[in-house]
């Protein structure tokens, strides 16, 4: 597991490794709602996919070709208050995007 460093903007995009898959991450808002692009070693994989708390970002969207997958946590949750979907205003604080390895999802 490992958290991708975000901060708190509205739109931003950063190239990072994981698992020796060069990956490009664009995160943004359109509206009220936050959305994602992921590239890696230059092919498009997800475009415009809403970020929503627990989803799996690839597998849910039923893309299987990546090692590993993505997550949104919310760090304010707990028993007495409940997850919310992500805005940019908590990016990298209150809401993390969080690189599953394949390890982590078995």
């Amino acid at each position: 597991m490992q958290q991708i460093p975000l901060a708190a903007e509205p739109s931003q995009q950063l190239s990072i490794t994981l698992d020796n898959q060069a990956c490009a991450i664009n995160v943004y808002t359109l509206g009220a709602k936050l959305y994602m692009d992921l590239a890696f070693n230059g092919t498009n994989v997800i475009n415009t996919r809403p970020c929503l708390y627990g989803n799996l970002m690839l597998q849910d969207a039923g893309y299987y070709g990546f090692a590993g997958d993505f997550t949104w946590v919310d760090t304010n949750a707990g028993p007495t208050v409940p997850p919310t979907d992500p805005v940019f205003s908590g990016l990298g604080t209150r809401y993390q995007l969080i690189y599953l390895e394949t390890s982590d999802l078995s």
